[in-house]
Parts: C-alpha cells; structure tokens; sequence
C-alpha cells in the first residue's frame, strides 16, 4: 500500500496536467455544442462557428492558449513552498546552527533536494571557523548569490514564457484582422458594395482573431507577475533562512564574548 501511494504522488504533477489538457481541449467542444444549440432557434452563428470561420489565424492563438494552461498548471506545481522551503528543513538547520553543528546542516541540506537545501549545499561549506567575530559570512553571502545566479535563471524561463505568449497572442490576432479586412474589403469592391450585411459579416469575422488574441494575452499578462511575484518571496524566504541561521552561530559563538562585556557590580534596579 505504502508502495501504491508513493507512486501515485510522484505521478501527481503529470496527472494533473494532463487532466488540465483534456479539459483545455473538452471545454471548446462543449461549448460549441451548447452554443449550437441556442443558435438553432434564431439562426445567428454560434461562438465556435465565428472562431472557425475566423481562419487559419485562430489555429496559433489556440496553441498558445493551450500553452498558457500547460505553462500555469507547471509553475503552480513547481512553485511551492515543499519544493523551496520545506519547514522540516528549515527548523532542523536552524536547531544545528543554533548550536553551531554547521557540518551537521550542510548534511541535512545535501540529503534535501529543495531550493534550501541545493543553496546551503553551496553555502554552508564557506563557514569560517577562524573567524569567530562572522564566521566568514560574506564568503557565505558569496556563495548564495552565486547558487542564485546557477539556479534562478532556470525558473525564470519558464515564467518568461507567459510574457512571450502575451506579446505573440495579440499580434497574431492584429496579423489575422489585417488580412480579414483586406479581403472584406476586395470583397467589396468585387461586388460594389451591393450586399453591406456580407461586409459586416466578413468584417466580425475578422475582428475574431484579435479577440482571441486578447483572450489569451490578458490572462498570461497576470500569470507572468503573479508566479515571477511568487518566485521572488519563495527565493527571500530561503535566504532568509540562511541569513538567520548565520546569526544563531554568530551569537552563539560569541555569547561569551557578549556576557564579559556587561559591568559588573550595577544593581538591577
């Protein structure tokens, strides 16, 4: 049983996704199905008919919808807490810092494959016993941003993305309107302009794949700042766990060193 389970919440992530795709491409069905329906009885063309007469243009903007999805649904699963700073790690690093067992934490860090753990892997080595005033803390800094200089380029690209496909999305769109009115308008002129109610059609047409660009390009405008806003206090969390960890050695190493400081023979009243 115990087996079953372990599998079953290491396949989640792909489980989820591929749900998340099913749905993606269902949805679009459903509705054009509905909307076929409510357009039986006054004879206007359903949304799903007008995106299809839309043309070939609308084909791009649905891939990059269905990017769009993929691309949430991923960061969501890899941008969490468990996976940057897992409190289990957290306290237990702390505790051996607090008593200044840095050897003991960068093996519990190493045994760890969140963001905390790979970071202070990295860190925590640069610790200098000869220096008990810092303990080397700015070797210590060094090496945190150098761990973030390896590792936070690879999240980001995945979140850049967001902000390619809500650039593209609306261009395509403005591309497919260009070339509808161009022909609306031949159209016209083929046809002298006898028949307005087939250039208004063409015309609505047209303006459909700019509405599908936009569609797509304003929800990936919000997913790009709210998982790069995400990433960023996930990262200051991890360092600030590094950081209060250097302090609790710091201030046990020199707890003595503190006490002797304090004057002797002064009342406490």
């Amino acid at each position: 049983m115990v087996p079953t389970s372990k599998f079953l919440r290491n396949k989640l992530p792909l489980v989820l996704l591929l749900a998340t795709l099913l749905l993606a491409f269902s949805v679009p069905e459903l509705m054009a199905q509905d909307d076929v329906e409510a357009a039986e009885g006054d004879g206007t063309k359903s949304l799903m008919t007008k995106v299809i007469d839309a043309g070939p243009f609308m084909l791009p903007i649905g891939i990059l919808s269905i990017a769009m999805i993929t691309l949430a649904v991923f960061n969501l699963l890899q941008l969490n807490k468990k996976k940057f700073v897992p409190n289990a790690l957290k306290e237990n690093v702390l505790a051996n810092m607090a008593d200044v067992r840095v050897r003991s934490a960068i093996d519990l860090s190493a045994q760890d494959p969140s963001y905390l753990g790979r970071m202070l892997t990295s860190a925590l080595p640069s610790v200098d016993a000869t220096d008990p005033e810092t303990l080397g803390r700015t070797k210590v800094e060094d090496g945190i941003a150098d761990f973030s200089v390896r590792e936070n380029p690879r999240y980001m690209t995945w979140i850049g993305y967001f902000s390619v496909i809500a650039q593209a999305a609306p261009m395509i769109g403005l591309f497919g309107t260009v070339a509808g009115m161009v022909m609306a308008f031949d159209t016209m002129g083929l046809s002298g302009g006898s028949d307005p109610g087939q250039l208004a059609q063409n015309i609505s047409l047209a303006l459909m794949t700019t509405a599908g660009g936009l569609v797509v390009a304003i929800p990936s405008i919000f997913c790009f700042y709210i998982f790069k806003n995400k990433f960023n206090s996930l990262v200051a969390d991890a360092q600030a766990v590094a950081a209060e960890g250097m302090d609790l050695a710091v201030a046990t190493v020199n707890a003595d060193q503190q006490l002797a400081k304090v004057p002797e023979g002064i009342s406490e009243g």
